[in-house]
């Protein structure tokens, strides 16, 4: 069984999904505690059945960790009908009322910016980090105009969203908990601000229309700081990861360039290639058969998203990149009624990053082999040094 822990297996897990996907489609891990399912078709059925729900339980001891507790307590993904239902609702609606259509224009006049100064980084000192001039502030900028606030706050809310999210590996250090409850409150209390500020002077924002609907004011709290966290670790991470496949497999780069009508199918195969987010968690409220393997009432079952990406029961030549993969039916947007709501505009972002450094930096090429940050469940680099 896989150590997710061992520097080996955070550069390349696949050949130890393969061999666990080569011994059945779910098995228990007693690292983590739970079994996780390695197979497209048991991953699948883990995430559609309802059986298995998103039941959130508080981080312990709650006086400890109130305001981390808070976000995840009234949160879209941590909820189940008839709650979810209502979030979702509500959520879907102001996404709906065509803020991705709205930001498309500005998303692209961005990412074309950003590869510019990209470019001057380049050519002022021979490489770059595109992490940190394209696929980091991104999705910051895009979330901070969705949400109405200034661009200025964006590296700040990078930096508590960092934290939160390292509670979501496993064997976090204590000193690692305490910053992600100290980031959640920060957190808490800048929305809770914002909020108030729309309040008297409503805008064309998302947490404008979130004020004009039934959310309470923790759910509006726990929905603008999902949409960051979530927003910005997708994207981060796909572009990080999927440009690192790109310019390491060098043809499909090539690839692109001559056939931008490809970009849509690009945009999909980056996310199926090198998941951002390699295991999602669920629990039992029965008990439930999940390709012949029982999960018990109160226990837990993570689709290992990473590893059902690449079953060649469903992709042909699963470790093979290739942009014009389609059909394409990978997981890295969920299935069922955790579906990712921001999915189509993360898909907008990925498309006009690629589609700027395709117009503006044909010849981009890896200076070496980027360092991966020492997280297993959310997947990404350190840093992603290029030339030109």
């Amino acid at each position: 069984m896989f150590d997710p822990r061992d520097p080996a297996f955070l550069e390349d897990p696949y050949p130890a999904f393969a061999e666990l996907r080569s011994r059945g489609e779910v098995h228990f891990h007693e690292g983590l505690g739970i079994a996780v399912a390695v197979s497209h078709a048991a991953s699948s059925a883990v995430l559609r059945h309802r059986g298995l729900g998103r039941i959130w339980q508080d981080a312990q001891p709650l006086e400890r960790f109130a305001s981390f507790n808070l976000l995840h307590r009234n949160s879209l993904l941590e909820n189940e009908p008839p709650a979810h239902t209502r979030l979702r609702r509500l959520i879907a609606g102001a996404f709906g009322r065509g803020h991705v259509q709205r930001l498309r224009p500005m998303v692209a006049t961005l990412a074309a910016r950003m590869v510019d100064d990209l470019a001057a980084a380049i050519a002022t000192d021979g490489s770059a980090d595109l992490l940190e001039h394209l696929a980091q502030p991104l999705p910051v900028a895009v979330i901070a105009e969705l949400l109405g606030v200034p661009g200025t706050d964006g590296p700040r809310m990078v930096q508590l969203s960092n934290a939160i999210v390292k509670m979501y590996e496993y064997g976090l250090a204590e000193e690692g908990r305490d910053a992600a409850e100290r980031a959640a409150a920060e957190f808490v209390d800048y929305v809770r601000s914002v909020a108030a500020a729309r309040a008297d002077a409503p805008g064309d924002d998302i947490i404008s229309d979130l004020l004009r609907s039934e959310l309470t004011p923790d759910e509006l709290v726990a929905t603008a700081v999902l949409l960051l966290m979530a927003g910005h670790e997708a994207t981060v991470n796909v572009l990080g990861n999927g440009i690192t496949a790109l310019l390491t497999h060098r043809d499909q780069w090539e690839r692109l360039l001559a056939s931008p009508a490809l970009l849509d199918s690009c945009v999909e195969e980056l996310i199926r290639f090198d998941a951002p987010l390699q295991l999602f968690e669920r629990t039992a409220t029965e008990d439930v058969s999940i390709c012949g393997y029982v999960v018990s009432r109160g226990e837990k079952i993570g689709a290992l998203l990473g590893a059902a990406a690449r079953d060649p029961e469903v992709f042909d030549e699963p470790d093979r990149l290739d942009i014009g993969r389609t059909p394409n039916a990978h997981l890295g947007f969920g299935l069922g009624i955790h579906y990712c709501v921001g999915a189509p505009l993360a898909r907008v972002e990925i498309a006009a990053a690629l589609s700027a450094l395709a117009e503006k930096l044909p010849g981009l090429r890896l200076v070496e082999t980027p360092p991966r940050r020492p997280e297993f469940v959310i997947r990404g680099l350190r840093e992603l040094r290029v030339s030109a």
